[in-house]
């Protein structure tokens, strides 16, 4: 068997044929020729039967190693004349336009940039850093697919931070599938427009239900003329009651702050750890958490008054109460922390008063952002194994890639005519 022919098998090229081979010290540069005739250009679908002209010098590109050997592909591309894009390079079926890796290289570096961090993907390919994040980009472009806005009815929307000083992407999760499906720089009411600006008016006419935090800049885009104003908005069960359980920490540190002033640091030390102890739920506290319970209990108190108001709010969204039932149990519990003398609870009710419809609407349909969480716990494993971004379209095209609705498969996975596809 000729080594071109090995080679032809072995790289598994579609559209091309391999024409020599050169063996180096430490790369195997392969020369390939495009069986097609036509031109396509890499920007759009235009195809013709004449060239511009030839490029004097080759064009290379990286694929995948072979071994301990680096594998280098060339071949001399020609050039046509595209009506909407002018004079272009022709595109070539095993890499994507721009590109000097090839599409399998790309897909592997994708891959495991969803799975490792990049300085180890970087060190492992024999590539930079910044290599990698191009790569995922480039499949993000290319893969993503444009229907994926198509058939939405229940979706989420919530904030998460790719990067320290208040950096924040926007993301948008299909409830029904599970995927985010959109995300963009930012977290105010114009970076959601530019969802509902993608979506568009008959799209976003078919939006039933959403779940959202409890800020006003979601809910102000949400509500707006052409965007989705007949959806029924859910405030998301997790941010409610994460509101009262910020309220319940803080009377706690004021309470702790006041027990270390005392000329007895008796009540401080019996005092101290107690936090997880109040906020972690009753079933799941250690035998420890729970005799620490025990005793702030027998104390009363104002702390005591603040654990009691977190559990009955906590057993509203227990998912056994009709909206009627839960509306009362709301009004009741908003009534009881005003009269509190809390100041974190006095303001925890008049924020609850503001949106006591969202939250009976999040009770009566049963849709939270609880499945847009997990997702953000997996979007914050990506951010932190990546060890930084110096982009949000970086941090962006990672969150895709890990949590989107990208099928990325490896070469191998993918059948031979599906290779160069």
């Amino acid at each position: 068997m000729r080594v071109t022919t090995a080679f032809n098998r072995l790289l598994r090229l579609d559209g091309v044929n391999v024409t020599n081979v050169v063996f180096g010290i430490t790369t195997i540069t392969v020369t390939v020729a495009l069986r097609r005739r036509r031109l396509h250009c890499p920007h759009c679908d235009h195809k013709t039967r004449w060239r511009y002209d030839t490029r004097p010098c080759p064009s290379t590109w990286r694929h995948l190693d072979l071994g301990v050997w680096r594998v280098q592909l060339q071949a001399t591309l020609r050039r046509l004349s595209c009506p909407t894009h002018g004079v272009v390079v022709e595109a070539v079926p095993f890499a994507r336009p721009g590109a000097h890796l090839t599409r399998d290289f790309d897909d592997l570096l994708a891959w495991l940039a969803t799975r490792m961090d990049k300085t180890s993907i970087a060190r492992l390919c024999r590539v930079s850093w910044r290599t990698v994040g191009r790569a995922c980009a480039r499949v993000v472009a290319t893969e993503l697919d444009p229907g994926r806005l198509d058939g939405l009815f229940r979706i989420g929307v919530d904030e998460i931070s790719w990067r320290r000083h208040h950096k924040y992407l926007t993301l948008v999760v299909d409830h029904d599938r599970g995927v985010v499906i959109w995300g963009a720089q930012g977290r105010d009411a114009a970076t959601l427009d530019g969802f509902f600006d993608e979506l568009g008016e008959a799209r976003a006419a078919q939006i039933q239900a959403v779940s959202l935090d409890l800020g006003p800049a979601f809910l102000k885009s949400v509500q707006a003329p052409g965007h989705a104003p007949q959806a029924v908005v859910c405030a998301d069960p997790f941010h409610v009651v994460k509101l009262v359980g910020d309220a319940l920490d803080e009377v706690r540190r004021d309470l702790w702050q006041n027990l270390r002033r005392l000329p007895d640091d008796r009540w401080a030390r019996d005092f101290k750890g107690s936090r997880w102890a109040l906020l972690k739920n009753p079933e799941d506290l250690t035998d420890t958490q729970a005799a620490q319970l025990a005793r702030i209990r027998r104390n009363r108190g104002g702390i005591w008054r603040a654990y009691e108001m977190k559990e009955q709010f906590r057993a509203i969204f227990a998912g056994d109460l009709t909206r009627t039932e839960a509306a009362v149990l709301l009004d009741r519990w908003c009534a009881r922390a005003q009269r509190s003398r809390l100041a974190p609870f006095v303001k925890a009710a008049k924020t609850m008063r503001q949106r006591r419809d969202l939250i009976l609407n999040a009770i009566e349909h049963g849709i939270s952002n609880g499945r847009v969480e997990g997702l953000n716990t997996k979007v914050r494993l990506i951010v932190r194994r990546a060890y930084g971004f110096h982009t949000a379209d970086a941090a962006l095209a990672l969150v895709m890639l890990g949590a989107g609705p990208i099928d990325l498969k490896l070469p191998h996975e993918r059948p031979a005519a599906q290779a160069a596809a």
